[in-house]
This record gives C-alpha cells, sequence and structure tokens, in this order.
C-alpha cells in the first residue's frame, strides 16, 4: 500500500511538473532570441564559463558547465529555474535575477550557436556502449527516453545535451535533484528528483562518469577579451 501511495504522488508530482513546463516553453517560445544582442551581454557569464578548465568552489569544488553549444531552449529553462528559485545555487540566482526574458532568451541564442559551425549539432548518433553495471543504471532511470540515444538529441529541446558535459559538474547537478529541499544547493524539479532519489551518490557518479566520456556538441570556447 505504502509503494503504489508513493507511486500515485510521483506520478501526480511528474504530471504537474510537465503543466509548469509546458507553461514555461509556451511563454519562452514567444520571445525570439538574438544572439548578436546576446554577445553584448554575457559579461557575467565568461568569467566562470569562458575560462577553460575553471573550477567552482560550492556547494564543492567541480568544473563549471559547459554551455557553448548547449540548446538554447534549455539555457533558457535553466536561466529562469535559478530566476524562480526552483534552482538554488546563489551566485546563479544573483545572477539570473537581474537578467529581463528578453536577455535571457539573447543569450542562450548565443550560447547555443556558440562553437557550433553554423549552429549545427556535430555529436555523433551513437556513442560507446557503457560496462553492464552504467547499462543497468542509466536503464533504470531511462535516461535516453528524454536526453536521446547518443545524449546530445533530447527529445524536449528544454532538456539539457549531457554527452561530454564535465562529469563533476553532472555528478553535482544530480546530487542536487536528491537534496530539493535544501535551500541553498537544492534544485526543485519533480521528474529528476524521482530519478535521483533512486540513486546511491556512488550510483550518480558512475552514471556521470560515463555522460562525461562520451562526444558531445559542447565545449568551451576561450573568449577572445573580457568586456
Amino acid at each position: 500500500m505504502d509503494c503504489a501511495l508513493k507511486m500515485t504522488k510521483l506520478f501526480s508530482l511528474i504530471f504537474a511538473a510537465f503543466v509548469s513546463l509546458g507553461t514555461v516553453s509556451a511563454k519562452a517560445q514567444d520571445i525570439k532570441g538574438d544572439a548578436k544582442a546576446g554577445e553584448g551581454i554575457i559579461a557575467m557569464c565568461i568569467g566562470c564559463h569562458g575560462i577553460k578548465g575553471y573550477q567552482a568552489s560550492f556547494p564543492e569544488v567541480y568544473r563549471v558547465p559547459m554551455i557553448s553549444g548547449q540548446s538554447a531552449k534549455y539555457i533558457a529553462a535553466a536561466l529562469n529555474a535559478y530566476k524562480k528559485g526552483e534552482r538554488k545555487h546563489p551566485s546563479m540566482r544573483g545572477i539570473a535575477q537581474t537578467l529581463t526574458d528578453q536577455n535571457i532568451a539573447d543569450i542562450s541564442a548565443y550560447y547555443s550557436e556558440h562553437g557550433l559551425p553554423g549552429g549545427a549539432s556535430t555529436a555523433p548518433k551513437e556513442v560507446k556502449a557503457p560496462s553492464a553495471k552504467v547499462a543497468a543504471l542509466l536503464n533504470k532511470a531511462n535516461c535516453a527516453s528524454c536526453h536521446g540515444a547518443n545524449y546530445s538529441s533530447p527529445v524536449d529541446p528544454s532538456y539539457p545535451k549531457l554527452a561530454g558535459q564535465h562529469a563533476d559538474y553532472l555528478f553535482v547537478a544530480l546530487k542536487a535533484y536528491k537534496n530539493d529541499a535544501n535551500q541553498v544547493v537544492g534544485r526543485n524539479n519533480a521528474i529528476m528528483a524521482g530519478f535521483a532519489k533512486q540513486f546511491t551518490n556512488a550510483e550518480l557518479k558512475q552514471i556521470a562518469a560515463y555522460l562525461g566520456s562520451l562526444e558531445g556538441d559542447m565545449k568551451v570556447v576561450a573568449q577572445s577579451r573580457f568586456r
């Protein structure tokens, strides 16, 4: 009975999350991003995301995520999640709260094309097979059903590309979904929380290591100058 109640609650949360995502997506689609305009307002981004090997130190030491080549709708969704407080990282929240919806659309458009020739994906369609243990973990969460078989072609552009992302960042992000109630480092997303909480931290680290080892679109493009 307890198991049935938990599953019912999880499905209700997932349904509510889909409704919420659909509302955010509909609003975002009304605002067209301008990559050229975005280039002029990324001064607050390049100090972390434009330096190869740059590491954050909160909540632990890890390489900041690569965002050049990430999908525009995911970048916008992430920034809006920080802005609304669904993602609790203090620095990112502080930055996101200074941005207008148009700023977010422009920054997202810029980074989605940044480092990709013509903005086109260069990720391979097929990826190297994981170990049997990691394959079982990925299948348990059914990660490919949202993020694509190559983990670079998500079924919804508001979901992130994962292939090639820094493994240490992916691990920190996955743990944040397990700590969704934490007001400093948590992330509120019913779908991801439901999946992440199935795994131990050691298992999440294995998933992150595999995804980080794949070839993908994302990269760190060093800035020619700081604005």
